[in-house]
């Protein structure tokens, strides 16, 4: 077994795919037992609309995992096939799911990747661009929702901890917005107009004293914005347009799973809102420290989203759309990954 071979199989070590279920399960049980009221169960009248909205949810997941590989096909210039990217795109997710969200699961998503047959400079191409179309899809869409919900609905809740103070909360949003948007535009700008100028503007900047020890790393990132400019920088704009698209229904289908989740046992009108409420947690899940977010994205459902549903039923709610979107990429991705290590490593 070569080093390599050793080096992905510690992404998919049993302790990486316990530890968030733990987190994740002992939140939603902390939830759930701190004000437990068994009534609310007892009042959910399940009908044939229920069962629907459920079954819409789970066609949205697969939507949003359908765009996915399209846009990575995309990438590739249809170097992987459907049944490729399938895997590329689980492996993806699971080495997202298993790894804190501050770190995120591009270190794995560039080897899996590669190991594919892609170049190692198209393959930090798709990588890097993969996730400027993300920036891209919540950079575009926070301004037109904010304008279309406004702030005072957006950051104000009943019963919350964190957006009840609106002010703190809104003003910790656009820190967190601004971030993505000037990182964005600079990353768009070295990619786009001058990679090599790009490099050097990051060798002097790490040239400071208090920065010189992250001077390769800076330098490593400069050389990736080159290759990643040479890979991309002639692509016609239907290929951008078609690309933006793919992430723009992923994302999309992604957050309206919770709509409908919510809609299988409440009335709610407010789908908007939702949507948009969904974008200010992100942000705050962006900077998550536990797997996958584990705890965390649990806690921030019931606290953004409570007061769309009934009294009682939110830690359950949570629950659900974590075992929608986001334990099933733990499954999917430990039976992948066998199938996936014979192929690319060509064993019997």
């Amino acid at each position: 077994m070569t080093e390599e071979h050793k080096k992905v199989l510690k992404i998919f070590k049993f302790k990486r795919v316990i530890v968030p279920v733990i987190i994740g399960l002992g939140v939603v049980a902390f939830l759930v037992f701190r004000n437990f009221n068994p009534q609310p169960f007892y009042d959910i009248h399940w009908t044939y609309y229920s069962s629907l909205f459920i079954f819409i949810a789970v066609v949205l997941m697969a939507t949003r995992d359908v765009a996915y590989m399209y846009r990575i096909r995309l990438l590739t210039d249809k170097q992987l096939t459907w049944r490729h990217s399938f895997d590329v795109i689980m492996l993806w997710e699971f080495s997202s799911a298993v790894t804190p969200s501050v770190v995120g699961g591009s270190a794995a998503a560039l080897y899996i990747v590669t190991k594919e047959g892609i170049s190692p400079g198209k393959s930090t191409a798709i990588v890097m661009i993969s996730a400027l179309l993300d920036e891209l899809f919540y950079i575009t869409m926070v301004p037109l929702l904010y304008l279309f919900v406004g702030s005072q609905k957006l950051f104000t809740s009943t019963n919350s901890y964190f957006i009840n103070g609106r002010l703190e909360m809104e003003g910790v949003f656009f820190i967190g917005y601004a971030f993505i948007f000037l990182l964005t535009v600079i990353i768009s700008y070295g990619v786009f107009i001058r990679p090599r100028g790009f490099k050097w503007i990051l060798l002097r900047v790490f040239k400071l004293s208090f920065l010189r020890k992250w001077r390769h790393q800076a330098a490593q990132a400069g050389d990736d914005i080159i290759t990643t400019s040479k890979e991309l920088k002639h692509k016609p704009f239907k290929f951008w347009v078609l690309a933006y698209f793919a992430t723009f229904f992923s994302w999309t289908a992604r957050f309206w799973v919770v709509n409908f989740l919510i809609l299988s046992i409440t009335p709610v009108g407010q789908h908007f809102l939702i949507y948009a409420r969904q974008l200010v947690m992100w942000v705050i899940l962006l900077i998550s420290p536990t797997p996958g977010s584990s705890g965390v994205a649990e806690f921030l459902f019931s606290d953004f989203l409570g007061e769309f549903i009934t009294p009682g039923l939110t830690p359950a709610l949570a629950l659900l759309w974590r075992m929608l979107s986001y334990y099933p990429y733990i499954i999917i991705g430990a039976l992948v990954l066998p199938h996936w290590i014979k192929r690319v490593y060509h064993l019997k």
